[in-house]
């Protein structure tokens, strides 16, 4: 989904769109709120972000790009800021960032199932609204409820909304990794087969 900009300090508010969906589920639409100093190097709130989602497979599921940055980030002068907003407004931005970290929000419709992958990165997954299942390729199912998290270390796993009414919400963290090797064998980025719209992280290209 996109979004249009406000009249004031850089911030954006959610288009026509946006609304549109969200009134089809029972989720909310959100803020990220980003703090900074001021020149006396008191606390304040820098910018106000609303949402703005990219739709997948029609709609049923949604990204919300929140954050994304270099590790060890740099904050000084707002480097940290101009490289997010570049980075989006790039649009080159894979699932993972190499030498970086990504804060991605996931809606998941009712009974959606996105297909098997991995990403090289160590992930925090955080379910914030309804329910999920988490799918490895060991064939187990795990359901997980509202304030569960998972700690996703590189394997091949999908996610499914269980509900026939109900949407999901994921808030993702994910860490670039070194490489991981298993009885010698390399695990690098795979996402699978039927993920056309879903760029490559290019973590991988130096392995």
């Amino acid at each position: 989904m996109s979004a249009t900009p406000s009249a004031s300090n850089g911030a954006t508010k959610p288009d026509a769109e946006l609304l549109t969906r969200l009134s089809g589920t029972d989720l909310r639409t959100t803020t990220t709120y980003v703090t900074g100093h001021d020149d006396e190097g008191v606390a304040v709130v820098h910018s106000a972000r609303p949402a703005a989602w990219k739709p997948f497979d029609g709609g049923i599921m949604g990204f919300n790009q929140i954050y994304t940055n270099a590790f060890p980030a740099d904050l000084n002068g707002d480097a940290d800021v101009q490289f997010h907003d570049r980075v989006i407004a790039g649009g080159q931005l894979g699932l993972a960032s190499k030498g970086g970290t990504v804060c991605r929000m996931v809606d998941f419709g009712p009974q959606y199932q996105c297909l098997m992958h991995r990403t090289k990165s160590l992930d925090f997954g955080i379910l914030v609204e309804g329910e999920i299942e988490m799918l490895l390729d060991d064939g187990s199912v795990t359901r997980m409820k509202r304030g569960d998290i998972a700690v996703q270390r590189a394997t091949m796993h999908a996610w499914r909304n269980p509900s026939t009414t109900n949407w999901a919400r994921i808030v993702f963290v994910l860490q670039d990794m070194k490489p991981l090797f298993v009885n010698g064998k390399k695990f690098g980025e795979d996402y699978g087969k039927g993920t056309e719209g879903l760029l490559p992280s290019g973590n991988d290209d130096d392995d």
